[in-house]
């Protein structure tokens, strides 16, 4: 039976247009939304409904997290301080720290640790009223330990009313046994265990960190040519450290987001608005390493790209834990609008992981919403460290 959410002030996000809709209304049912606008405008078949009185609260879309590095083993806290002294995150992982620390204490971690380990930290996202959590692998860079961390994600779907989405990011860092030897480590480790996560059904996309400290362009495009191969849909770290024509190649490559994107150009914000490639902004990395190159955010304005907004949580240089704190800084940090943030969080997040059905309230949208205790994108966005959510609605169900 179709159930009517009344009286909302509704935040639908389902075209190019800022708008709320007063004395709203959404019907759902079977998981789905069945039809949503102004209450007064009701279809007569769903009059007699059962109804649940928003009285007057904003109602946008399930927030969306498209991009979190949740599972991992261990802390990085100890880095935070090295950081603190002067030492700049570049230092430290060339001096053998950063994620290939991480990879240590991760590979140390069963896959019953490591979803144990996870659970706090996605239930501080579930109580914001986040609804999808993109989660990636990449502190194995071993086959064993990259699978281990994709099923202890899969397993977090199980025991969350949450959708999971995760990412192959086996490309994240070459371990210390290839150092000097990255294409020895694509050969035999990152794309045999990307084939074998495929072929147990663990992957969604891949991805990979094309940087200095990392994999360069030549690199990445031997992965991503993986992954078409496999019909996988790919997106990359990006730009965040220096301009590698990462980003350039994303856009190559149709990608469904190129992330951080600090160094990217006017020419990478055009390549992107012609490939449909969602430029993932991520404040928790800028803030925690305390960057002070942002994001080309006037140029992705001008060219349409659509600017999504994630917390990029990890224990090293995002440990952020809240989506809705990741708006407020978002606009602090980037300038962006309310509703610039709203849609990074809700639509354009969605199209980052290229789920069509989610991040809107509109007809045939899956029934992911967030029910706020406040009036408007701006109130949302404006608080620091407070979390207004009333009410959670995933797939229809309040939860």
């Amino acid at each position: 039976m179709p159930q009517v959410l009344s009286n909302a002030r509704l935040a639908p996000l389902d075209a190019p247009e800022d708008r709320l809709i007063e004395a709203g209304a959404v019907v759902i049912e079977g998981g789905r939304i069945l039809w949503a606008g102004p209450g007064a405008e009701l279809p007569g078949e769903f009059t007699g409904a059962a109804r649940q009185d928003m009285e007057g609260r904003l109602v946008t879309p399930g927030l969306i997290d498209c991009h979190t590095h949740l599972v991992f083993g261990g802390d990085r806290a100890g880095e935070f301080e090295a950081r603190l002294n002067g030492a700049s995150y570049e230092e430290i992982a060339r001096a053998g720290g950063g994620i290939l620390s991480t990879v240590a204490a991760t590979r140390g971690a069963d896959e019953a640790a490591l979803v144990a380990a996870a659970l706090p930290r996605l239930d501080a996202l579930i109580a914001e009223g986040v609804t999808v959590v993109e989660v990636k692998s990449g502190y194995g860079l071993d086959l064993d330990t990259e699978l281990r961390m994709l099923r202890a994600a899969r397993a977090l779907g199980r025991l969350r009313p949450v959708t999971i989405v995760t990412s192959f990011l086996g490309a994240h860092a070459c371990p210390a046994d290839y150092k000097g030897r990255a294409d020895a480590y694509l050969d035999e480790v990152c794309l045999p265990a990307l084939r074998a996560a495929h072929a147990e059904g663990l992957v969604d996309a891949v991805d990979g960190f094309c940087e200095g400290i990392a994999f360069d362009t030549t690199q990445i495009a031997r992965l991503f040519d993986a992954a078409r191969a496999l019909g996988l849909p790919v997106k990359l770290h990006a730009e965040q450290l220096s301009h590698m024509g990462g980003t350039a190649l994303a856009a190559r490559y149709g990608a469904l987001s190129a992330d951080h994107v600090e160094y990217a150009t006017e020419a990478d914000a055009s390549a992107m608005a012609t490939s449909g490639t969602v430029a993932v902004l991520l404040p928790g990395a800028f803030y925690a390493l305390r960057e002070t190159q942002a994001p080309p955010v006037a140029a992705f304005r001008a060219h349409g790209v659509p600017m999504a907004l994630a917390t990029d949580l990890n224990p090293g240089s995002s440990p952020l834990h809240s989506l809705v704190l990741t708006m407020n800084m978002g606009c602090t940090l980037f300038r962006l609008t309310p509703w610039e943030a709203l849609r990074g969080v809700t639509s354009h997040a969605a199209r980052a992981l290229g789920l069509p059905d989610h991040g809107r309230i509109a007809a045939g949208a899956v029934a992911d919403l967030a029910v706020w205790d406040v009036a408007s994108p701006a109130e949302l966005c404006w608080r620091i460290g407070f979390n207004p959510l009333h009410a959670r609605y995933r797939k229809g169900e309040r939860c």
